[in-house]
């Protein structure tokens, strides 16, 4: 299901000839979305001999199926980090989302890219959703941004009140990718789709093993002093990060809307989410956006019926409203409403992450890759400190990282409790698990093809379920995602399913 953003696009597979010419480099960034890209870049730009492995394709990821909002009035996100940290760390946080969106708008404008100016708005849809509204007024008032409260602001949809912040923007993201992409090849840095790496070993200097998918049976070794995971969640289990942060799994429609489309940008502070913005395509041709119905990858269990109230919404508030794209993305939640940037372990400089954004990587991942480059090169941001992959303020999300977990342990008890006796051949877009435990079978059918797979995930052994809306598997444990043929296609794992 392509977004709206990178439907068309062509994938180019690296040749294991282009995989082994990048064997020793300064840097191995893992992950070309928007965290990668910016990083290599900037490292390329200071003279490094930088590589970017890409498992996909440019624009499979996060990146490349985000609603392209930048904006510092995320939601409820500065409330929520307010109610378990002080008002300096908010405030640090702003100033890191600030430089990141500063970088990125005069990226967008020095290289010809097009983007929107528009409001943003965290907006109450019932009275029900007034105080969690005012607690983001609040906390970004006292974070000093220049916010407004506002009782109506000209919607079709229900609207009670909510917080206004002027000025953000908007954008495709995909131009940007490429133009990134554009700019590290310009500076003698290399970009390798279809590039799968599958470990790192040592600290620096550090060795990947690469899987060239061109080749699929083979591997290349490439060895660098320094690797950067932006791969959305680290696929090393070194620092368990897959149990700091909960995967999320959230939707997009797209719609030709008749006459006038909402021009501001809103996302609802109660529940179900509402996530609305506009966007113009290369033709000229507006789109509405609209945004929901998330879950926790591998725990939708009906994700079709949040997908069609989420459609239903929409042509109620949008008479008329016609569907012409619907995606998803994946994005990590981190335990202590902070994303975690930097080492993978303490001190251990050569192998860097990136992770925790909460569904907003276009202000967090320049911060993210502003950050992990100062630390290669040396420099140094005073706000880097709230961004720390280990720091003291993690204590803040123990209560929420100690239920994750125990949902988690819930989860992969369940997978291998409840009893798979048939074995039927699923109907077209349907899937089933079934088999003894010892050799448990995922069965689908997708246009007229039978696929039978693994039922297990190769990364901790949780039982697998079936995301009815992306036709894909998902584990319930830590997020990882597979095509109905058991292609990998989101990490913690590293591997494909084995064939039944």
């Amino acid at each position: 299901m392509p977004s709206l953003w990178n439907a068309g696009r062509i994938e180019r597979p690296a040749s294991e000839a282009e995989v082994l010419a990048a064997e020793s480099v300064d840097v191995a960034v893992v992950g070309a979305g928007l965290t990668g890209l910016v990083t290599a870049v900037l490292l390329a730009r200071s003279g490094k001999n930088v590589v970017v492995l890409e498992a996909r394709r440019v624009g499979d990821g996060t990146t490349g199926n985000t609603t392209g909002k930048v904006s510092l009035l995320q939601g409820t996100k500065l409330s929520r980090i307010r109610a378990k940290h002080s008002a300096q760390t908010v405030r640090d946080y702003v100033t890191g989302n600030r430089e990141g969106l500063s970088w990125l708008l005069h990226y967008c404008e020095s290289h010809g890219l097009s983007t929107q100016t528009e409001d943003a708005y965290t907006y109450a849809q019932s009275a029900k959703g007034l105080d969690d509204a005012d607690a983001e007024f609040r906390a970004a008032r006292e974070a000093g941004l220049p916010v407004s409260w506002t009782t109506d602001a000209d919607v079709p949809f229900p609207f009670h009140g909510g917080t206004r912040l002027p000025d953000q923007a908007q954008l495709d993201p995909l131009p940007v990718l490429d133009s990134l992409i554009t700019e590290l090849e310009k500076h003698g840095g290399r970009l390798l789709q279809g590039a799968r790496v599958e470990s790192v070993s040592g600290f620096g200097p550090v060795r990947l093993k690469v899987n060239v998918r061109s080749h699929s049976d083979r591997h290349v070794t490439v060895r660098a002093e320094h690797c950067v995971l932006a791969t959305g969640i680290p696929i090393l289990d070194r620092g368990g990060f897959f149990a700091r942060v909960v995967p999320e799994r959230s939707y997009c429609l797209a719609f030709e809307v008749p006459g006038e489309i909402t021009r501001p940008m809103f996302l609802s502070a109660d529940a179900p989410t509402r996530s609305v913005r506009y966007a113009r395509s290369a033709d000229g041709t507006e789109h509405l956006i609209v945004g929901g119905a998330g879950h926790t990858v591998g725990r939708g269990g009906d994700e079709r019926t949040g997908l069609d109230e989420l459609a239903q919404w929409t042509q109620r508030y949008f008479p008329g409203a016609t569907q012409t794209h619907l995606w998803s993305a994946q994005d990590y939640s981190p335990a202590d409403e902070l994303p975690y940037v930097g080492p993978i372990l303490p001190g251990a400089d050569g192998i860097l992450v990136a992770t925790g954004f909460d569904k907003w990587g276009m202000t967090n991942a320049v911060a993210a890759a502003l950050a992990l480059s100062g630390r290669v090169l040396g420099g140094n941001m005073p706000w880097v400190g709230v961004f720390a992959s280990w720091s003291p303020h993690e204590l803040a999300g123990i209560g929420a990282a100690l239920k994750a977990n125990l949902e988690v342990g819930f989860h992969l008890a369940r997978g291998w409790a409840t009893p798979r006796l048939g074995r039927d051949r699923p109907a077209d877009g349907e899937a089933e698990v079934s088999g003894p435990p010892w050799r448990l079978h995922a069965d689908s059918s997708v246009g007229g093809v039978q696929h039978s797979v693994s039922a297990v995930c190769p990364h901790l052994g949780g039982v697998l379920n079936w995301n009815e809306v992306d036709l894909a598997w998902e584990c319930p444990l830590h997020g990882s995602r597979f095509g109905p043929d058991g292609r990998l296609l989101e990490g913690p794992a590293t591997s494909d399913l084995a064939p039944r």
